[in-house]
């Protein structure tokens, strides 16, 4: 039986000063740093055996896999980033404080911006300062395909193209996989493999450094959910 393993990244330097992040590359915390490598610990102490990692291309993410392999002695097996498993793209959101926006725009706004399925956030052009498309991780993609902003239903659009590619093949091979990424794409990749209906999806919470296990048969049927603590 094949185990998947999700860890969302430990806190960013800006979770803990309240900013919208997205597509920006900040870096962990202090506090994050500590929380990937508690997953480390646990995923050592659970005996699982890895052979396939995945991450997105931004440093938060990327870190806590590192943290998390070397806490349980597998930094060496196959790593491969993409931009799909990256955090959904906030717009013209990001670097903003919560706080303060939920204060001029409202709570409700706010609340629809960071929770719902298919609301956009404002969009930033490709002009704007902060654009994606001057970043140099992104040069080789197609212009049209780089957001200025998503919802979870565009993540979750971008993100189902590498777990058929990638992902699911290697749980069918019996492959074991751990994945490091984002709040967003990790519950992207929930919904889809739970099988969430899109107004419960609003609900789902993903803990910073808690690694979640799910046991698959080989037709990719989820047989068993556990989080690690």
């Amino acid at each position: 039986m094949a185990k998947l393993v999700l860890i969302r990244h430990g806190q960013s330097a800006w979770n803990l000063s309240n900013q919208f992040t997205g597509w920006v590359d900040v870096d962990l915390s202090e506090k994050g740093v500590e929380e990937a490598q508690h997953a480390g610990e646990l995923l050592k102490q659970s005996g699982i055996e890895f052979d396939q990692a995945y991450t997105s291309v931004l440093t938060r993410a990327i870190k806590t896999l590192h943290y998390a392999l070397e806490g349980c002695g597998q930094l060496w097996i196959p790593e491969m980033k993409t931009w799909r498993l990256n955090e959904r793209h906030y717009g013209a959101l990001q670097g903003l404080n919560k706080k303060e926006t939920a204060d001029k725009y409202g709570a409700e706004q706010v609340h629809i911006w960071r929770r719902s399925y298919d609301v956009l956030p404002p969009l930033l052009k490709e002009t704007d300062e902060g654009s994606a498309a001057k970043d140099r991780r992104y040069a080789n993609l197609d212009p049209r395909i780089i957001p200025g902003g998503e919802n979870l239903k565009v993540t979750l659009e971008r993100v189902i193209p590498f777990w058929e590619d990638h992902i699911a093949p290697d749980l069918i091979q019996g492959k074991n996989v751990i994945i490091a990424a984002h709040g967003n794409s990790l519950r992207a990749l929930t919904k889809y493999i739970e099988n969430i209906s899109d107004a419960d999806i609003m609900n789902l919470e993903m803990a910073t450094g808690e690694p979640v296990v799910y046991d698959f048969n080989k037709h990719l049927d989820v047989q068993s959910k556990t989080k690690l603590d």
